[in-house]
């Protein structure tokens, strides 16, 4: 039953908060590896293929910023959860920057954590109603989880994906903050929606000229234009 929902890989090197996430992840149907070392687990990764990963920033041997920069400076976009004791917005930006798709601020709620792994791991591993959307220079292959501004490739983690995916969905409806919240990432805890902002601040800056399709309605949320609006 553990693997039916595939792999998490748990790097946190507090054996009684690594057991905590051990217990719940394993009984939301997932199966669990743990490692406590930032190089052990940068090796575990290429080993073990993991759906998702849930890295804590401060981790010995190669810490939890480091150790994602790694993964994305080789392309590989597994889903990654950042767990710190650090409540700091430049950590959290930081971590989102380096391409992390969430993070959880010790303490945190253990079913917390899990609904948004569930949420992590659903999305990147795509969708089978898949549709094909365009908005402007942009285009976006819900199948083949691919956007491209006027032909060129723009790679996005399994969250930025999925925010532009949903905005695009319905062109120049807007949608709040809580909204996104709730259908992007499946969480209903809004006390942390300023992640939707860092989320949209790197989707623009990934997106480069075509930035404007993601349109802010200031005091509301967001919506996604043609870029003219």
């Amino acid at each position: 039953m553990g693997e039916e929902r595939g792999l998490v890989l748990v790097v946190e090197d507090e054996p009684t908060i690594s057991d905590l996430e051990r217990l719940y992840l394993s009984g939301a149907g997932f199966g669990v590896h743990v490692e406590s070392d930032g190089r052990r687990a940068l090796d575990a990764v290429g080993r073990l293929r993991p759906a998702a990963i849930v890295l804590d920033i401060g981790v010995p041997g190669l810490d939890g910023i480091e150790l994602c920069r790694t993964l994305r400076g080789r392309g590989d976009w597994t889903p990654v959860v950042f767990v710190t004791a650090r409540d700091d917005e430049v950590d959290r930006i930081v971590g989102l920057e380096l391409g992390a798709d969430d993070y959880v601020t010790k303490p945190f709620s253990p079913r917390e954590l899990v609904a948004r792994v569930r949420g992590l791991v659903r999305r990147s591993s795509g969708t089978p109603a898949a549709e094909s959307r365009r908005l402007g220079p942009v285009s976006l292959d819900a199948g083949r989880r691919r956007v491209e501004v006027d032909g060129r490739r723009v790679d996005l983690t399994a969250t930025e994906f999925d925010l532009l995916d949903h905005l695009m969905s319905q062109p120049g409806h807007v949608f709040t903050r809580e909204q996104l919240l709730s259908s992007v990432w499946g969480v209903a805890d809004y006390s942390s929606s300023r992640t939707v902002d860092v989320h949209v601040a790197q989707l623009r800056m990934k997106l480069g000229e075509a930035a404007g399709v993601v349109r802010t309605v200031r005091g509301v949320g967001y919506s996604a234009t043609d870029g003219d609006g």
